[in-house]
């Protein structure tokens, strides 16, 4: 846990933010798999993390912004729960942790919501049953009562990483340093997917940490998202893994490397990532607070078009064919995302909230649609950037049917590549006033280093 203060301080700038009524954030309860005492891992709700700290099921906080004071709800351990779980803090004692003076029982929690009432968009079925308990609404009343005040305050407050954060972040990220050089090293043909998985986990527990979220380890990187594996490498193959640790207080780490089985990619391999690569160095170098995050993920789109026309499988001007949408084709989805206590931070609250503004309305169409982050950038965000080259049969398929983008893409050649599957490297950055900070160590990510560690490897 951070120092009481931050989180005194962060639940007072919420509640000046907010203004009147009351805040009632949910924390997560224990789930079950296939009977009631048989859960799945724990993890607590973010925001709830965020503001009270605390990782143990069964509590409710509430802010009262007019009396500037904040409650913790939950019940105490009783022996059938201690012969399990062994001695547990009092509620008392979880709020001192945290500063928070006034503890009650669970069941005082609607005593005390006798004013306006903000909550935030219930995203587990427990959420909802519980606050339509709580509130005496129905079902469809709770699902419609999110207040947008409090979630325009809350993703404003996380967006902007305090030092303390990008401390954990730091962390969680040279965690994920460590879990891609090692799975890097050591992926052999033969192997199964899930071996590469095994040594990913295994370098989690190691730093006695959960993964951020279930990790890609995939033959087939033209599905975006991948999580079948069960197929075998085999020399010739390229392995797209995507994965991210958390760090002690539950920040995400987010990224991707694509390398080849063998020690060197082939030549269609190396052409590609090629052009990857160099899509992506043109979006970092693009990031600076002010810039619009969408504005870089054109030029990555307009840098992977210009490759994609010196391989012979796009043709045209380079910005006519990304504003006519044809690099979707290949690159269907968004270049990054903001990250923090979730890996898509605050992805709960809404995208058109966490990554745009009533100014820059988030896109409805194909391949922008997907890009979660679109808004000006600004001093400590955490993002992501993560071009790709995707070749998807079935996207082929359907655009050459109807006969779309015939003036940018050649058809005729990207038959060939039916079969190359995908391509995606990624990386986690801090924005700056005039660039950015690489978040945690650097892995082999220009093709000769990829190629070094592999070969190096082989031969080991």
């Amino acid at each position: 846990m951070f120092d009481i203060e931050i989180y005194k301080a962060r639940r007072a700038k919420l509640r000046a933010t907010v203004g009147s009524g009351k805040i009632l954030l949910l924390g997560n309860d224990e789930a079950s798999i296939n009977f009631a005492h048989n859960w799945y891992p724990y993890r607590q709700d973010s925001t709830f993390l965020y503001y009270f700290g605390l990782s143990i099921p069964g509590l409710i906080g509430v802010l009262d912004c007019d009396g500037d004071q904040d409650y913790l709800f939950g019940n105490d351990y009783q022996i059938d729960d201690i012969v399990w779980t062994g001695p547990q803090p009092t509620l008392r004692e979880l709020g001192e942790k945290v500063g928070v003076e006034s503890t009650f029982p669970l069941a005082k929690v609607s005593a005390q919501l006798n004013a306006k009432v903000h909550i935030l968009p219930p995203y587990r079925g427990e959420h909802t049953l519980k606050l339509r308990e709580i509130l005496s609404k129905s079902v469809e009343e709770v699902s419609s009562m999110a207040s947008i005040p409090l979630i325009k305050a809350i993703a404003a407050q996380r967006n902007i990483k305090a030092p303390e954060e990008l401390v954990e972040m730091n962390k969680a990220v040279t965690t994920t340093s460590a879990i891609h050089l090692a799975v890097m090293k050591a992926a052999r043909p033969g192997m199964k997917e899930y071996e590469l998985v095994a040594v990913a986990r295994r370098i989690a527990a190691e730093n006695n940490v959960s993964l951020s979220f279930p990790p890609i380890a995939t033959i087939n990187g033209q599905t975006l998202h991948n999580h079948y594996y069960g197929n075998t490498i085999e020399a010739g193959d390229i392995v797209l893994f995507d994965c991210g640790a958390e760090s002690p207080e539950f920040y995400a780490g987010d990224m991707t490397r694509t390398f080849p089985v063998s020690a060197t990619f082939d030549s269609r391999q190396r052409e590609l990532y090629e052009i990857v690569f160099r899509a992506h160095r043109a979006a970092v170098d693009s990031l600076h607070a002010g810039v619009k995050f969408i504005d870089v993920h054109l030029i990555a789109a307009k840098t992977l078009v210009s490759g994609l026309k010196e391989v012979g499988l796009m043709k045209g001007d380079a910005e006519e064919a990304v504003n006519a949408g044809a690099h979707t084709m290949f690159f269907q989805c968004g270049l990054g995302h903001m990250m923090g206590l979730d890996v898509h931070d605050m992805e709960n609250l809404g995208e058109q909230y966490v990554g745009y503004t009533p100014e820059l309305q988030k896109s409805t169409v194909f391949g922008l649609k997907s890009l979660r982050l679109g808004k000006e950038l600004e001093e400590n965000n955490v993002i992501t950037v993560e071009p790709g080259i995707y070749i998807i049969p079935e996207l082929i398929d359907l655009n050459k049917a109807d006969g779309k983008f015939k003036d940018f893409i050649n058809y005729d050649k990207l038959e060939t590549y039916r079969d190359f599957g995908g391509i995606r490297v990624e990386e986690d950055f801090v924005i700056n006033a005039d660039g950015s900070t690489l978040l945690g160590n650097s892995v082999a990510i220009a093709p000769e280093e990829v190629e070094k560690v592999r070969s190096q490897a082989l031969k080991s």
